[in-house]
Parts: C-alpha cells; structure tokens; sequence
C-alpha cells in the first residue's frame, strides 16, 4: 500500500519540494488517510446528514440560517469538558455549512462551554433587526435561556452571551420555567417561548429587556395528551396569514400545531393538531424518552420562500442510540384545505442517476381470504436509492399491498404496507395514520422512497413521512411488490441510484476540526 502511495503522480510531484522528514510525515498521513477510507464505519451514510465522531447523542439539530448564499446548520454534542480539575459533562453546538443541505463541511466549533461558560441545550436561530445572525437557547446549567448573537454572517465568531431576564408587567422578576426556548419576529417586536407545560410569552424591543406576556398557547386542542409539553419549538409564518409551530412533546415525539396569530392578545391561537413521531412495537409508552425516532425538528426558510426542516433520528435501533443522525430535509407547505404537506427536499433530484421504470407492473393473486403473493422488482446493487411507485386510486382502494425491502426467500425484509384495515401505512412496525379513501377523487396513490445503507425514509402523497432503519439482514438486496388477498397493478415503479454526499462527512471523520475544547482554561472566541 505504502508503495503505491509513494509512486502515485500526485505524491512525487509534491516530494520534490520536500525534505526527507516531511517526506515520511506525508506517508504517514496519506496511509492513515488510506486505512480510514478502506475500514469505513458499517453505519456511514451516502445522503443523509451524520456526526463524524464517536458517541454523539443527545444530537438536536438547531439554529439554522441561509446567509448570503451558505445554509447554516448546528446539532448538539455532549462530550468531556474538564472545570477546575473535575470531568463533567459538556454539550456544544457543531457548527456545519452546505451550499444545498446535502453537502455539509463542518466547521471549527465556536458555541461550546469553554466560550459560553455553561452547556448548550436546544434553541433556534433568527435574525436581528439589524441582519446579524443571533441564537436563543437554554444554557444547560445557567438556570437561564440565554442569547448569543454573531459578530458576522459567516458565524465565524460570537458575542459573548446572555441570559434573558423576563419581568413581569409590574416590573419584579417574572416566575417562569427557562426551558428550550424559540424566538422569532412581527414587526420591530421580538417574541420568545420558552419550553415546557404551558409555554410562556415574552417580548421585547432590544432584546436585552423582555417582559411576560401571559400564555403562548390560547389553548389545546382535544388530541393533545394532558402532560405534553412544548419543547424544541420552532414557530414561523407558513402561508398567508397562517402559522405554525414545530416542536416535540418528550412522552410523543415530533409533532405539530397549524393555526393564527392574535395580535391583540399576543397569542398563537391553533386550529389544528398533528404527529410526526410513531412508535414502533416494543417502544414502551411509559419510557418516554425511547419514543423518538423522529424528534427535536429544526427548520430554515430558503431565498426562494421553501420551509425545510430537519429531525433527529435518536431511537431507530439500539445500536445506532450512540449516533447523531438527521432525517433528510423535509419541505412543509399549506395546501388549500389548510392540512401541511410534506414532501422530500427538491435538491435530491439532483442526486439521482440510472433510472429504470417498469409500467404496469402486477402482482397476481387470488381473491380469497388471507392468501398473498409476491413478485420481484429488482436487486438492490447498491445501497443508496430513491423508488416511486404510482397506483391508480380506484385499484388501491380496500386494498392491503405494498413492498418489501431487503427480501428473499428467507427474509421478509423491511415491510411498506398499505392498510385500509386499520388507515395506516405500516413501516417496519410503526403504524402511520394513512388512507387511500381520504385522498381526493383524481388522485392517485404516490409513494417515494428513499434507502440509504440501512435507513429508509418513506413519503406518501405529501401527507405523511416517517423512517425506519433494517440493521438485520441488509446484505439481501432483494425489493419484492407485495398483494394480499387480490392482485395489485402498479402503474409505474421508478428507480434511481443515488450519488453520495457524504465527501465533508469521511474528511470530518479523519481531521476533526469540529472538536470541542476539553477544559474551562481554553482559549476563548470573544
């Protein structure tokens, strides 16, 4: 191997201009580069948005910005920070970069204990009335939610920051939880939440001076389990006079509210209510925090007025608990009824190459009470793809059908199935609230999806997403169409490979310079 590297063309241009010592430093790191790329991480993704390092959790992705042409992107990472000779726990903000949110290059690490003086749990980015870049945020250990606002638009240094101080009307200190807190802009009026049981309100007009509202919420609505919170929140306008709030209740996951701002009480008043998290079989519901496959959303508006949003995959499989892994971006709009729609980032597009389609693709089966079968498509011979499959809307109603990933004979693989039984989409074992007899007449079942290594990412018809990971038995690479009890056309089955993002992922993974500083003596940002 050693030899090959040295008589590479690339290598003796070099050593011509270098001396004996730096000749052997240069073999030395271009073997280390050789040895990383031939022992890759089994977990390493081709599209998807990954930490490079180690253990990584909790992973909530934050602050976003698109400045001047770049989007901005932070996640959390706890590590080993050292005060006063004593090891704690640390949590920083990983800084990343990307030019479309699918190539990412990670930054030196600026918001992180040793600058702050506390941790960094979730918040979100915003812009002052001034254009600079600015972050609220609850500081792990502070007691308080704090502000930290960028010296430029490249995020290449901070203000030091702090803590918001809320006052209530009367002017004494106001008693409110601090707690993952969001802010955001109408007017010259800033408003912040701040997490947690009935969110409170905030404002100010300079951002140093906030005063207390009353209630965020005018109220619940029905579906919302009493003991929900309101954490990791993200509220924006979407559409003409409509907003909505992103964010997680830590018993349930993802979730969503739809709905208007009065702006004489200063209250988001919501109309509806829904999910982005279910559970898969096994996930107890009294273990909360193991019910988080998709959690802790973060979103961006881009120049051309798209809302993207990110989640962490934090639960998939208890061997990837010690991953920080995102979900791939997820464009969120209002349709005309005023019910969200979802749909994978239009970037994506742009990765694809090799398509192959098959029309009228059937699954003959006979009617009758339980019986099924199944048909091959293709052999996965790699493993980053994009599927879309089309079906009429009149031959998929009352009708149980779908895929199966990662099958043969012996392997039933992944399951993709289409329920009318229960109006759900099942995938893997995660029931997602779906029914072909809800969609409009005209318009047909569409299902697009995406396999990255192990994680399947599933969208249907722009009103439901979700993910699933298959670690067992993913060498099989057999995707079979799947009937039950009646034979199923598809229309059209699309297929693309993939083209890998991952480049600024493998050259984190080997020169870390998004490493948090270990003690409290470090240099400072300031």
């Amino acid at each position: 191997m050693i030899c090959d590297i040295v008589k590479s063309h690339a290598f003796r241009r070099r050593f011509r201009v270098i001396g004996s010592l730096e000749m052997a430093a240069l073999i030395a790191i271009a073997l280390s580069e050789t040895i990383v790329a031939d022992q890759a991480d089994p977990y390493a993704l081709n599209f998807h948005l990954m930490h490079p390092g180690g253990d990584s959790k909790p992973g909530d992705p934050n602050a976003a910005f698109y400045l001047d042409g770049t989007y901005h992107l932070h996640y959390i990472l706890a590590h080993d920070w050292s005060v006063d000779g004593k090891t704690k726990k640390g949590f920083s903000f990983i800084h990343v970069t990307s030019p479309d949110m699918l190539h990412w290059t990670w930054q030196k690490t600026q918001l992180q204990p040793s600058f702050t003086g506390h941790g960094m749990y979730s918040g979100t980015g915003f812009l002052t009335k001034e254009g600079l870049p600015a972050i609220i945020y609850h500081g792990a250990g502070s007691g308080r939610n704090q502000i930290a606002i960028a010296k430029d638009r490249r995020l290449s240094a901070w203000n030091k920051p702090y803590p918001v101080e809320p006052r209530a009307a009367q002017g004494e200190s106001a008693k409110i939880k601090h707690w993952d807190p969001d802010c955001f802009r109408i007017g010259d009026t800033y408003y912040a939440i701040s997490g947690g049981l009935n969110p409170p309100l905030l404002k100010s007009d300079d951002l140093k001076h906030w005063t207390h509202v009353g209630d965020f919420l005018s109220h619940e609505p029905d579906d919302v389990a009493i003991g929900e919170d309101v954490s990791c929140a993200n509220f924006f306008p979407l559409g003409d006079d409509n907003w909505m709030l992103l964010c997680i209740s830590h018993t349930h996951g993802c979730r969503y509210y739809l709905g208007e701002w009065d702006s004489e009480k200063e209250q988001f008043v919501p109309g509806r209510h829904a999910r982005m998290n279910w559970p898969q079989e096994g996930q107890s519901p009294h273990a909360h925090l193991s019910v988080r496959d998709c959690f802790a959303p973060e979103s961006v508006e881009t120049p051309d007025g798209r809302r993207v949003m990110w989640a962490w995959l934090a639960t998939l499989d208890e061997r990837l608990l010690a991953k920080t892994i995102q979900s791939l971006p997820r464009e969120l709009r209002l349709a005309d009824d005023g019910s969200l729609r979802i749909r994978p980032l239009r970037e994506l597009n742009g990765l694809r190459y090799d398509r192959q389609v098959f029309e009228n693709f059937a699954v003959p089966t006979k009617r009758g009470i339980g019986g099924y079968a199944t048909k091959r498509i293709f052999e996965m011979n790699g493993d980053a793809w994009e599927l879309r499959l089309t079906v009429s809307r009149e031959e998929a109603m009352r009708k149980r059908f779908g895929l199966r990933l990662f099958a043969d004979s012996d392997h039933e693989g992944l399951p993709i199935m289409i329920q009318p039984a229960s109006g759900t989409l099942r995938i893997g074992t995660a029931e997602v609230p779906f029914a072909v007899a809800d969609l409009p007449e005209g318009e047909d079942l569409e299902l697009r999806i995406f396999i990255d290594n192990y994680l399947v990412e599933v969208f249907v018809n722009e009103r439901q997403a979700h993910v699933a990971a298959h670690l067992d038995g993913r060498e099989v690479r057999g995707v079979d169409a799947y009937a039950w009890s009646a034979p199923i056309t598809f229309e059209k089955i699309e297929l693309w490979k993939m083209k890998s993002t991952n480049q600024g992922y493998l050259k984190a993974r080997q020169r870390r310079v998004w490493e948090p500083e270990a003690n409290s003596g470090a240099p400072g940002h300031d």
